[in-house]
């Protein structure tokens, strides 16, 4: 372990230094912006008795944020920033986080743990693909290896060809990246004969940034040859490192004594007992260019235990972001996420690696069609792989959609996150259609 004192203290011991921090959060917010400190109902930091009390604050969303840019919720003096990150949303106005020389050292230590839990030492290698720009994950990891003292292949994103030389001559053996550019690598490998098994020392993945599962997940692993993490964080919570799953994969561990972590009822703001799926809402403890009050996250999942892990860790588990209150899709009374469709496609070793769920609204009826991509194409087409993934697909969801099968490299290739959903009706309405 990285800091293994604090990765395995008592919970009673975290609980107190959370309090604590909790307390110094809402002081240095009162101290360094009124505006802020009134938005979250003014809490004197001597008020706050008990985590309980955090229940009374009123939640910080991100139409707050993109509402206050740039500097509305900033907490620390301007002349103390020494950079600032910018969330990956393409539309709207952006999410910005500006940093402190505090701030980077917290960011450093988090990711320095989440490379260390997922296997990571000064021996290894590190290929980090995320860009180094305005998106903090390329940043993040770069400040983790260092941390750590592990060499760095600090390429960035695309160039997917150099991606696998550099993975062969520099003996690449950890590799980081948004969660759908290992199925792009795999695309590109196969079209040049390239073996990752054979041609690498490559043997952990550590990915994150989007929604991928399980299938998703053992797909990657079996054709790479590696162990894969699953990493979360965002702009908004000072970057990539909130948390990251151990060895055990039963649960990614959250690091309590920077964060507080509630699950919520998406409607109510309820908060939900342990185990109940909701969404996730997220108050910083150590951060200071832009701390966080009860942040709203949109990302849904639940608490998996507060116990001990095997790894020895005793920082909460959450279970893998499921989706996110924006991403559920309703079609016909039933709600459901992407992920969930991936998961019945991709259990089947005849599908490609990209689908895109297509949906339209037609003389008023909602119509849904995926996209798939599929294996040997002129002989699956015609095989009984669509029946399959038919009757799979209706089971799940209990109305039938149209599954249109496809060859391998139909589909656009997009640069960052994969396009798993083209809604039509959202394209029509901007378009005045």
């Amino acid at each position: 372990m990285y800091q293994q004192r604090l990765e395995t203290m008592d919970r009673e011991s975290l609980y107190l230094l959370q309090l604590k921090r909790l307390k110094d959060t809402i002081r240095h917010i009162k101290d360094n912006n009124k505006f802020y400190w009134n938005k979250i109902g003014m809490p004197e930091p001597e008020d706050i008795e008990s985590l309980d009390d955090l229940k009374r604050l009123p939640f910080l969303t991100k139409d707050d944020l993109r509402e206050g840019y740039p500097f509305k919720y900033t907490c620390a003096p301007r002349e103390s920033f020494v950079r600032f990150h910018m969330s990956s949303g393409t539309t709207g106005t952006p999410i910005v986080n500006f940093y402190t020389v505090s701030d980077v050292e917290q960011w450093s230590e988090i990711m320095a743990r989440c490379l260390s839990c997922a296997g990571v030492t000064s021996r290894d290698v590190v290929q980090i693909t995320p860009s180094f720009g305005l998106f903090n994950g390329g940043f993040g990891f770069h400040y983790g290896c260092e941390r750590i003292g592990c060499m760095v292949v600090p390429i960035g994103a695309g160039r997917s060809m150099l991606q696998l030389e550099l993975m062969k001559t520099m003996g690449t053996t950890v590799i980081c990246a948004i969660a759908s550019y290992p199925l792009r690598l795999i695309e590109v490998a196969k079209e040049e004969g390239f073996d990752f098994m054979k041609d690498t020392k490559l043997r952990i993945g550590i990915f994150g940034a989007e929604v991928w599962s399980d299938e998703v997940r053992k797909r990657i692993e079996n054709i790479m040859g590696i162990d894969t993490y699953d990493i979360i964080g965002m702009t908004e919570t000072g970057g990539v490192g909130l948390g990251i799953d151990c060895k055990f994969k039963c649960g990614i561990h959250v690091w309590e004594d920077h964060y507080i972590v509630e699950i919520v009822d998406p409607n109510t703001g309820e908060v939900l007992p342990d185990g109940e799926e909701g969404e996730m809402v997220v108050t910083t403890l150590t951060r200071e260019g832009l701390p966080l009050i009860r942040y709203r996250t949109r990302d849904i999942t639940r608490i998996v235990s507060r116990e001990r892990c095997e790894c020895g860790r005793t920082h909460l588990r959450v279970d893998r972001i499921k989706g996110r209150t924006d991403d559920m899709l309703k079609v016909k009374g039933v709600n459901f996420y992407p992920s969930q469709i991936e998961s019945i496609l991709m259990r089947h070793k005849e599908v490609g690696n990209e689908y895109q769920i297509v949906i339209d609204e037609v003389k008023g009826k909602t119509k849904v069609k995926i996209i798939l991509e599929v294996k040997d194409f002129s002989r699956v087409a015609n095989g009984e792989l669509k029946e399959h993934l038919m009757t799979h697909l209706y089971d799940f969801l209990g109305f039938r959609m149209d599954l249109e099968l496809v060859p391998e490299g139909t589909l656009p290739r997009r640069p960052g996150k994969a396009q798993r959903v083209v809604d039509l009706r959202k394209e029509k309405k901007d378009s005045g259609g």
